[in-house]
């Protein structure tokens, strides 16, 4: 309802102001943009005389925590109550940016007509108000929460509401007259219908979604035998090492002069299984100190607690483990960003073989075209995405719509609606309508700024299910995490950090910035509590989202610039596989590996200057990752708030 309000009346406690339930409603509202508003507050004359002034000071305390500039209006008598509707009549309305370009309408009656093949479809006659622009019947009419549906007609029956109405007085009794007038207003409502406007298949906005992609138009030919032995040529080429020799050396002899970086300056280059079993001794040894020492620990005993039966009765087990699973990933993460033990089962070259190398995350090249996923044959892309949006706010602003105006009572005629939509109406649930700007029902990829709103502390895991509030639609998906930088690459975060603005990308819509985000999650008891706020940054699927994996491994002999290094791997070929990519260690050196070091995954690195034995040596790994197509525009409805029964004892003020 705040999307589409004109202006919102905030009625205040006269003791507290508002509790923890008021906060959270007004955190969504001012995150989602908040239209012209009035504070009130009714209850303080009934309080006593003393009481009065304490109250206003600390509800003035705090409304200026939220409202720093406004003023708390009274409302316990009718001429307080007039006050409030001539400041309500005659205050600044406040635009929000993401309904100015739109034209949006709210319900004021609905009617169904089912079709004749199906009674679970057919035509929605919505009546309602036309307001921020005007409603060309060739648009697609966005139904919050139900989706997207084309308009065949737009009619203008009589305003029931109309500034000037015409009255016809009656001497004898003008109640009657009164009476009789607006009984045969609703009458011939039918009788001046005026259809407005009937839709044009020509000039239509499609339904279409999503591309139908080709198989066939990815196909690549096999490369000729000239490029064969091209490429052969390039590879010799690159694979020639130029070294410094002496006069009158063949190619055969100069293989087994070594680099003058290759001296390893002593005991690198003997290495036998004898060290190794050597190293395992000590270690048991230091197991043993370890024993010993928890062997002198003294031990107590504690009294049982109670247990609280009622209290246990409450938590549920399961969810708590997966809770308690979660805060220690995200512990972890904070202390070992990105670091992942290699495994012991599967040989890291099969195991990483997505990923590669990079020399610098911020400079190195990355084709953002390369090795797509197949959904990406799916999505709409501009070819300018900002150049578009612009031109299409400029056509709104001068291109005059043809159709029904702003301010007009109009009956629209959405065809294709699902009886579910008219049901939702009838219990009680707003209806809004929001009209499409061209290409806003396609899909692509959407990417939004988010901060952490700090009323949650929950870890949020990236790909966890969310519910989006982006501008006029709401939606659920499965989000991915990244920083928000402005770089061409973007480094994949897997937890939503506290304190720090993210990037999230998902597969939806088409919505044109500016609009608001809001990212809610579902519990377990249907409620949705909010998760973090932001707003739209672009539509581009060619932002790339890399994700960074760290292997770290462990000095184990350290020599002048050279060390064996192990535990990053644990065979030979994986050490051959990764040589290429250089090393860095937690305190700044940088090197590569020289060569493997036995069968266990032992290596020989040389660095750029001489470790610490408490230092780590990493190795960073990267690939691109893309989001799932996980896109539901159906959204359940939350559980409302349950609310206490409170008996006031404030008198009821006739606002008519």
């Amino acid at each position: 309802m705040a999307k589409v309000a004109d202006t919102i009346l905030f009625l205040l406690d006269p003791l507290e102001g508002w509790d923890s339930t008021g906060d959270y409603c007004l955190s969504c509202l001012f995150a989602q943009g908040l239209p012209t508003y009035t504070l009130a507050v009714q209850g303080v004359s009934r309080l006593p005389p003393k009481k009065q002034i304490d109250a206003r000071k600390k509800l003035s305390k705090a409304v200026e925590k939220r409202f720093p500039d406004d003023k708390l209006l009274l409302l316990d008598t009718q001429q307080e109550a007039a006050m409030l509707l001539r400041q309500l009549a005659n205050q600044k309305q406040r635009h929000l940016a993401f309904r100015d370009r739109r034209a949006y309408l709210f319900a004021h009656t609905a009617d169904f007509l089912p079709s004749e093949e199906n009674n679970l479809v057919g035509t929605l006659k919505i009546s309602g108000y036309v307001r921020g622009q005007g409603l060309n019947v060739n648009s697609l009419l966005h139904i919050i929460g139900h989706g997207d549906f084309q308009m065949k007609q737009i009619d203008a029956p009589v305003d029931p509401f109309p500034l000037n109405p015409r009255v016809i007085k009656s001497q004898k009794d003008p109640g009657m007259a009164m009476e009789i007038c607006a009984t045969d207003a609703v009458a011939d409502m039918e009788e001046d219908l005026k259809v407005l406007m009937k839709a044009d298949p020509d000039r239509q906005e499609s339904l279409q979604t999503e591309v139908i992609p080709d198989p066939m138009e990815g196909e690549q030919t096999w490369p000729t035998e000239e490029e064969l032995s091209e490429a052969h040529d390039l590879l010799k080429e690159s694979s020639k090492v130029v070294k410094k020799v002496p006069k009158g050396t063949s190619s055969y002899q100069a293989e087994w002069i070594l680099d003058e970086d290759g001296e390893s300056g002593g005991e690198g280059d003997e290495y036998d299984d004898v060290e190794h079993e050597d190293f395992m001794e000590e270690e048991s040894q230091d197991e043993g100190s370890e024993k010993e020492e928890e062997e002198e620990c003294e031990t107590m005993t504690i009294g049982e607690s109670v247990r609280d039966d009622l209290y246990d009765e409450k938590v549920d087990e399961e969810a708590e483990e997966k809770m308690l699973e979660k805060y220690k990933q995200e512990r972890l993460e904070e202390m070992f960003p990105d670091e992942v033990d290699t495994p012991r089962d599967v040989a890291a070259r099969i195991r990483f073989q997505k990923y590669r190398g990079l020399k610098s995350f911020r400079t190195s090249p990355w084709d953002p075209k390369e090795n797509l996923p197949q959904d990406y044959a799916r999505i709409f892309q501009f070819q300018n995405f900002i150049n578009t949006r612009r031109r299409i706010f400029k056509e709104i602003e001068e291109k005059e719509v043809e159709g029904a105006e702003v301010g007009w009572y109009v009956t629209l005629h959405v065809s294709e609606v699902p009886v579910s939509v008219v049901e939702h109406f009838k219990r009680g649930a707003p209806l809004i309508a929001f009209c499409l700007l061209p290409h806003e029902q396609k899909m692509s990829v959407l990417n939004m700024v988010v901060s952490r709103h700090p009323g949650n502390t929950e870890p949020v895991k990236a790909k966890e299910e969310l519910i989006f509030h982006c501008g006029f639609r709401r939606f659920r998906a499965s989000p991915l995490l990244s920083q928000h930088t402005a770089a061409d690459k973007h480094k994949f975060q897997r937890f939503l950090i506290a304190d720090m603005a993210l990037v999230v990308t998902v597969y939806a819509p088409i919505t044109f910035p500016p609009a608001s985000v809001l990212l809610f999650k579902q519990n377990s008891n249907g409620m949705h509590s909010l998760i973090a706020t932001g707003h739209l940054l672009s539509v581009d699927p060619d932002r790339m989202v890399i994700k960074r994996v760290v292997l770290s491994g462990h000095p184990f002999k350290i020599f002048t610039k050279m060390a064996v290094v192990r535990y990053m791997f644990f065979n030979r070929e994986d050490v051959l596989w990764f040589k290429p990519v250089e090393l860095r260690t937690k305190w700044g050196r940088r090197g590569h590996i020289k060569e493997p070091l036995g069968t266990h995954g032992h290596m020989k690195c040389s660095f750029d200057g001489k470790l610490k034995s408490q230092d780590t040596v990493l190795m960073n790994l990267y690939k691109r990752v893309f989001p799932k197509w996980t896109y539901d525009p159906y959204v359940p409805e939350p559980v409302p708030w349950v609310k206490d029964e409170i008996s006031s004892t404030v008198p009821e003020v006739d606002m008519e």
